[in-house]
């Protein structure tokens, strides 16, 4: 009966797209070691141990910092439906895909939203948060998305934060592919929560979303005049679960909890600024050769993110072509364009483990052997020459 269904068997990817990016093998391993009881006191040991880990990359100092049983869409509807309530005024800034879905999670949780928007491709602009927040009456919290996957925008937050709290309001920050990949500093930028995933910039499987919130956030928390419309999700129950009372809420994901502890430890060994700086230079050397390739990048120049690049696709190439090829040929994973970039955009990622310049060279590579295929000019060998340009005159580093 067995042979119907064969043995697991895939492939090794070079995951080069919006995430999952690629899993060191330290982290794998550490899935493999025995299975404990959620409430052992071995694995209560882990997870003190991956709350300070994540302080520490999250760079705060917030006691409720944890990573919640769930992906990072998890971690966005855990930090709105315990900070909303029905009728809560709610601004949000909306630059892409992922902006939508947190005004698509507010409505549903009764917010009365105030939508900011700015055209995909740029940044929300502080003045533009500002004047909505200048209409509202008691705006309970503005959220903003960090690093928008669908565009590549490398969205600031520090004036907008400080806009939030002059106006009373809590400042929520999505960071699902920033953190471990750029800068996310939680207590200067003064963020009441924030959220993120874990198999993008920290490089382990997706299954959990760590949180961190602050104490003025954990007082909304508390003083809610309802109950979080969510059980499962329920701030004020779980951290009874990962605080000191240990009181028993659900069944943690033992194993996905060790591979992350094994994915943070590898980002506090490499060192953050350390790991910031290699983001920053791959995508320069990426950024260097597609530019020489004669291709042209989307996101708003001088906000581009170095993790995740918006690539414009030129005529006489069909996007979904190249993908398939880059899958099939080179074995490289890239992710096609959402929204009103579907078609028009492939989503080039260099997030964690695969931020490394032996992929800045393979895919860089492998497009131009594919469009020139295809006819499409794109002044052959000069991609390679100019991110090794890049690498040079960086000592090497990548």
């Amino acid at each position: 009966m067995t042979s119907d269904f064969p043995e697991l068997n895939p492939p090794q990817r070079v995951l080069l797209g919006p995430g999952p990016s690629n899993v060191h093998p330290r982290v794998m391993r550490a899935m493999a070691a025995p299975m404990l009881g959620h409430l052992d006191p071995e694995f209560i040991l882990v997870m003190e141990r991956i709350k300070e880990l994540l302080r520490i990359v999250f760079r705060t100092k917030n006691e409720i910092t944890f990573p919640a049983s769930g992906t990072g869409s998890a971690g966005m509807e855990m930090v709105l439906s315990n900070l909303i309530e029905e009728g809560d005024e709610v601004v949000i800034g909306v630059a892409g895909i992922f902006g939508e879905r947190f005004v698509d999670c507010a409505q549903r949780l009764g917010a009365r939203v105030t939508r900011v928007d700015s055209p995909w491709g740029r940044i929300v602009e502080p003045a533009q948060i500002g004047a909505a927040l200048k209409k509202l009456r008691r705006p309970a919290l503005v959220a903003l998305v960090h690093a928008e996957t669908s565009t590549g925008v490398y969205q600031p937050v520090e004036e907008i934060a400080q806009l939030a709290h002059e106006h009373g309001a809590l400042m929520v920050l999505d960071t699902v592919t920033s953190l471990g990949c750029v800068a996310v500093d939680i207590d200067a930028w003064q963020i009441d929560a924030c959220y993120s995933c874990t198999q993008k910039g920290l490089s382990a499987p997706p299954g959990l979303a760590p949180v961190t919130l602050s104490a003025r956030a954990m007082e909304v928390v508390r003083q809610r005049r309802t109950k979080c419309p969510s059980w499962y999700l329920d701030l004020a129950m779980i951290e009874q679960y990962w605080g000191g009372a240990r009181l028993y809420h659900h069944t943690a994901p033992i194993t996905m909890n060790y591979a992350l502890y094994e994915a943070l430890r590898l980002v506090v060994e490499e060192g953050l600024e350390a790991r910031f700086r290699r983001h920053a230079l791959n995508a320069q050397a990426l950024h260097a050769g597609l530019e020489a390739m004669g291709l042209q990048l989307v996101a708003q120049e001088g906000y581009r993110l170095p993790q995740l690049s918006t690539v414009a696709v030129p005529a006489g190439a069909d996007e979904a072509t190249v993908r398939d090829r880059l899958l099939r040929e080179f074995n490289i994973e890239v992710g096609a364009g959402l929204g009103p970039f579907k078609g028009r955009v492939w989503r080039i990622g260099l997030m964690g483990e695969s931020a490394r310049r032996e992929n800045v060279t393979l895919v860089l590579a492998a497009l131009e052997t594919i469009l020139g295929s295809m006819g499409v000019e794109t002044a052959r060998g000069r991609a390679l020459e100019a991110a090794a340009a890049v690498y040079s005159a960086n000592h090497g580093d990548s």
